[in-house]
């Protein structure tokens, strides 16, 4: 795997933690900003809305731009929202931070997914989403609790400027270790690109990446106040038990990353199976400590077990435009981590609990699994095969496909594995968090 990749998952370890450490922040600043937890929860949802609009607007805006140029101002950008979130006087300022911020972020998961799946060859994509999820996965582990810990003790600010440091630290490593990317000799064409949206297999893809992520995250959202004012627990153990989440994700993340390049659609039914099955235990056992505890560990390990999944399918029925497929992956992740804390919130406010939170979610679930048996139906109606293994010759055919298709990333694969000392490139078709 080429060093960069692994940059670039420790550049998403900062956004990761930016744009999911507010879970354990809620209470505090609801009370600071004098709104209620639901108002603080569309935090959550500007940051996702600011990803949808984000990316895909961001990738076409740069698609003919130097990539490693791009990456450099995007997390530049990200960094400054963090310092004007941590300076906000009110709320709509720090509304208004969390959309540029996640502006910036959607535009660098784009990006930086697109260069990662161009430097490996096809039958390790999923592996190299797997290592930039994995930053979203160790973000989990460290630095959402860590930010809720640096809340509870510092204040919620105190979060805000932790991340703009992790930024600057980012910036240092994409600007001295990613490998510069030269310009295709042909520039990329929009209009081919665009015409993945023609596949139903595309827009099944983003139906089942947002339901996925949204019934996790409906629940997820607020997992703080659940664990407090339901399961009982004080306030210290919140960010222990966000850590646990983290930690199932992290494990999530290594099992689907190398499962899920042979057994893509096996993938996506088990793990959505068992997000649903932890969700409905959640619903039904919130008042047990011990119970929402492990449930913590088990909905990270199944949802992250499922994200790398996702990515892979987006890029495997969108492979002859990554940059598109790499935002319309981040997109799709985003809708659902903005219809989850919105729908999480909408049952709040009608009085039905914290608890009520895992049922909506897991009827989002529910439907996400209708969606990838469509999927399924319509992937062996075309007759490709189900186990999608690539052999050295795919391998070696897909990137002359992805090279005649003359998309950006595709034609900096070999540049980039030059710089790098990378594998031989595959096609660049297999980008995945974006978004995640």
């Amino acid at each position: 795997m080429p060093l960069a990749v692994y940059i670039l998952g420790l550049s998403v370890f900062a956004l990761g933690t930016s744009e999911f450490m507010l879970s354990g922040l809620l209470p505090p600043i609801a009370e600071d900003m004098d709104v209620s937890i639901p108002q603080a929860g569309l935090l959550i949802s500007a940051f996702a809305i600011g990803m949808v609009i984000g990316a895909p607007l961001l990738a076409v805006a740069t698609l003919r731009l130097p990539r490693r140029t791009t990456l450099i101002a995007l997390i530049s950008v990200f960094g400054l929202g963090q310092i004007a979130g941590a300076l906000a006087p009110t709320y709509e300022v720090l509304f208004v931070s969390r959309v540029v911020s996640a502006f910036a972020c959607a535009g660098f998961w784009a990006v930086g997914a697109a260069v990662a799946i161009a430097m490996v060859p096809v039958n390790a994509r999923a592996r190299a989403m797997a290592v930039m999820i994995g930053g979203l996965s160790i973000a989990n582990v460290l630095g959402v609790p860590l930010g809720a810990f640096l809340g509870e003790h510092l204040g919620w600010r105190s979060a805000f400027w932790a991340v703009g440091a992790a930024s600057a630290v980012a910036l240092v490593g994409v600007a001295t270790l990613i490998p510069r990317i030269p310009l295709p000799d042909r520039k990329p064409q929009l209009k081919q690109e665009m015409s993945i949206y023609r596949d139903r297999q595309v827009w099944l893809s983003v139906v089942i990446t947002a339901l996925a992520a949204g019934g996790v995250f409906c629940a997820f959202s607020y997992l703080s106040p659940l664990l407090t004012d339901v399961a009982g627990l004080g306030s210290g153990w919140v960010p222990w038990v966000l850590g646990l989440f983290g930690v199932g994700a992290l494990i999530g993340t290594t099992i689907g990353g190398r499962v899920a390049d042979a057994h893509l659609f096996g993938v996506l039914l088990s793990g959505i199976t068992a997000s649903t099955v932890f969700l409905v235990a959640l619903a039904l056992f919130a008042s047990s400590q011990v119970a929402v505890v492990a449930l913590a560990f088990l909905l990270g390990l199944s949802a992250f077990f499922t994200a790398p999944a996702l990515n892979a399918r987006m890029f495997n029925v969108a492979g002859a435009a990554p940059t598109l497929a790499g935002a319309t992956t981040t997109a799709a992740f985003n809708l659902g981590n903005t219809s989850g804390p919105w729908l999480g919130g909408t049952v709040i406010d009608a009085d039905f609990g914290f608890a009520a939170t895992a049922w909506a979610g897991a009827a989002m679930t529910v439907l996400a699994l209708v969606a990838v048996f469509f999927s399924l139906r319509l992937h062996r109606g075309s007759g490709a095969p189900s186990r999608l293994v690539a052999s050295a010759k795919s391998t070696r055919d897909a990137s002359d496909t992805a090279n005649a298709t003359v998309t950006t990333d595709a034609t900096v694969t070999t540049d980039a594995t030059d710089a790098a000392g990378a594998a031989p490139l595959g096609p660049a078709a297999l980008a995945s968090p974006d978004r995640t």
